[in-house]
C-alpha cells in the first residue's frame, strides 16, 4: 500500500488532490489530509509516508517548516503551490517535484510516478563490523535494539544477541521507519508489538508477539500508541 499525506488547508483542493492520487495510483493507496502543520506532524510521527504532497501556505504558515523534521527526510516530497517563485528554494531543500497551481491530472500523475520511481528502497540488511570483516544482518531478523554504553545490541529472532559498534542514537538513523524509539535505551520493530499495557505507578510496557515485555518511557507513550494504531 502506498501511503500519502497531503498538507493543504483549502478543503476543495485537498479533496481533489486526494481523489486524483487514488485514481492515479489505484485502490491500494492510503490518503490522509492535514489542514495544519501540527496535524501533518501528528500524521507522520508514527512512520514517514511514501509521498508527502505539500502546499507552501498552510494557514498563513510556511510549509517548508515541515521539511526540517528528520522523519520527513525519508519521504519523497512534492510541492503543490501557486508560489512558483519558490521553486528553486524547494529543489535546494531536496523536494522531488514542484507542481504549480492550477494543475491538471497529467501533471500530478507525472509527479507521483516520478516520486515513487525515485523513492529510496528501505535497506534489507544492516552491516556490523565483526573482526576484520562485516557481518550483514537482515532487517527482518531484528526484534529490538538496546543501548549498551558506547555501543548497542541487536536482539534478533530466536534470542540471538549481536553487539553493534554504534551508539543507539546513531543506530536509530540506520533502521527503517517501522522501528520506534520506545525508551531512551530501546528501539523496537513495531511490526512485532502485540499491545501496549499500563502498569502500576503510571508505567507502561509493550508486549511483543513472542511474549517479550519491554518498558516504554513516559514521553514515548503517545508515539507508541500511534504506531500500534497505524499497524492495525
Amino acid at each position: 500500500m502506498t501511503r500519502i499525506v497531503i498538507v493543504e488547508d483549502e478543503a476543495v483542493i485537498a479533496r481533489r488532490v486526494a481523489r486524483l492520487s487514488t485514481e492515479i495510483l489505484g485502490p491500494d493507496t492510503s490518503v490522509s489530509i492535514a489542514a495544519s502543520l501540527e496535524d501533518a506532524r501528528a500524521l507522520v510521527r508514527p512512520a514517514a509516508p511514501d509521498i508527502l504532497l505539500l502546499d507552501l501556505n498552510v494557514e498563513g504558515r510556511d510549509g517548508f517548516d515541515l521539511l526540517h523534521d528528520p522523519i520527513l527526510r525519508r519521504s519523497p516530497t512534492i510541492v503543490v503551490s501557486a508560489h512558483t517563485d519558490r521553486a528553486l528554494e524547494a529543489f535546494e531543500l531536496g523536494v522531488r517535484d514542484f507542481v504549480p497551481k492550477p494543475f491538471g491530472r497529467d501533471r500530478l500523475e507525472l509527479a507521483l510516478r516520478r516520486a515513487l520511481d525515485d523513492a529510496p528502497k528501505p535497506p534489507e540488511r544492516i552491516g556490523i563490523r565483526s573482526g576484520d570483516g562485516t557481518l550483514f544482518v537482515p532487517m527482518d531478523e531484528i526484534v529490538y535494539a538496546r543501548g549498551a554504553g558506547a555501543h548497542s545490541e541487536l536482539v534478533l529472532t530466536r534470542g540471538r544477541v549481536i553487539e553493534h559498534d554504534r551508539m543507539l542514537d546513531r543506530l536509530e538513523q540506520l533502521l527503517p521507519p517501522h522501528f520506534e524509539r520506545i525508551h531512551r535505551s530501546l528501539i523496537v520493530d513495531t511490526h512485532r508489538v502485540e499491545k501496549l499495557v499500563s502498569q502500576e505507578g503510571s508505567r507502561y510496557c509493550v508486549v511483543l508477539r513472542d511474549g517479550t515485555t519491554l518498558p516504554v518511557g513516559r514521553t514515548r507513550i503517545a508515539a507508541v500508541r500511534r504506531a500500534i494504531a497505524l499497524k492495525s
